[in-house]
């Protein structure tokens, strides 16, 4: 077998401080999700979502070790860079999400009636899920582009901000699954086109990012991220004002919560859920919009 002219294996992908970071991730998460099967437990939607965000980022964060220490990531048709930098903001924003609805949902003060031995192993869970959100939290920070650094597009402000944007899109979509009455106005059922329109673009921007294939494109791939931004800005503008018009003006809509409306199946709870994240994607955009105007990056890092 020829060499290649240099180690076989990447030790700098275990030593370096994001190389710790990771092995953190898998040490934290690994014990976070152990400490819940064998004895925390959970159970409902809630609990299988933190189950699922703890055993998918796990997994994950092993591939990711295990490639770049076996330089097996160079065999992989995919921009290395974008991927771990889009995975470490996604496994940022599910990790923190867990890390909040757990304890909320499964940890009490008192050992009744679940037993004082099952609300410690819960109570530890909860800090080691808090534990696995800030490594994968530092990892962010360690790989984000600095200034006048030329890098892989997901590692910029405004690629991160994409990751963070389909996230919110996907809170707003659980929102309107969960009886939102969209479908009473025209004008709720734009909102949700609106949605749905900037969710799917926001998503192909990171799928041609991750897999690299931005230079196929026969338009410039810069431009039209930054066109598409512009547009998302105005479209989310429009449903800022149309949604909480047509959902809490006492001409189509309530401006108060019902009194008779049961908690966990409240329309009104869903609507005021939506306004809200529509205004924080609309900041996330506009803050997208700006820093997109100076950045610069390549697509096959």
């Amino acid at each position: 077998m020829e060499s290649t002219g240099g180690p076989y294996l990447n030790t700098a992908a275990v030593t370096s401080p994001v190389g710790i970071a990771r092995l953190l991730q898998m040490t934290f998460g690994c014990t976070t999700f152990s400490l819940v099967a064998h004895q925390g437990g959970f159970s409902a939607a809630y609990g299988t979502f933190c189950m699922f965000v703890w055993t998918f980022c796990f997994a994950v964060t092993v591939f990711i070790i295990a490639c770049e220490f076996t330089h097996l990531h160079s065999c992989l048709s995919i921009s290395w860079g974008n991927f771990t930098a889009a995975f470490a903001m996604l496994a940022t924003l599910m990790s923190v999400t867990a890390a909040v609805i757990y304890p909320l949902y499964f940890v009490q003060l008192g050992c009744y009636p679940i037993g004082c031995e099952v609300r410690d192993f819960r109570i530890a869970a909860s800090v080691f899920a808090g534990l696995l959100f800030v490594t994968y939290a530092a990892e962010v920070f360690l790989t984000r582009a600095k200034p006048g650094q030329v890098t892989s597009y997901m590692a910029t402000v405004s690629g991160l901000l994409k990751i963070v944007q389909a996230f919110v899109a996907c809170i707003i979509f659980g929102a309107l699954v969960n009886d939102s009455q969209y479908g009473k106005y025209v004008a709720t059922q734009w909102c949700v086109a609106v949605y749905s329109f900037c969710f799917v673009v926001t998503v192909v921007v990171v799928a041609f990012s991750v897999t690299g294939k931005t230079a196929l494109l026969w338009f410039p791939f810069e431009r039209s991220v930054v066109v598409y931004t512009l547009g998302a800005v105005l479209l989310y503008v429009s449903a800022a004002v149309i949604w909480p018009v047509f959902c809490f003006d006492s001409k189509y809509g309530s401006p108060r919560r019902p009194g008779l409306c049961a908690k966990g199946k409240c329309p009104w709870d869903s609507q005021l859920v939506i306004a809200i994240f529509t205004y924080v994607n609309l900041l996330l955009y506009v803050v997208d919009l700006a820093y997109s105007q100076r950045i610069r990056f390549v697509s096959h890092l």
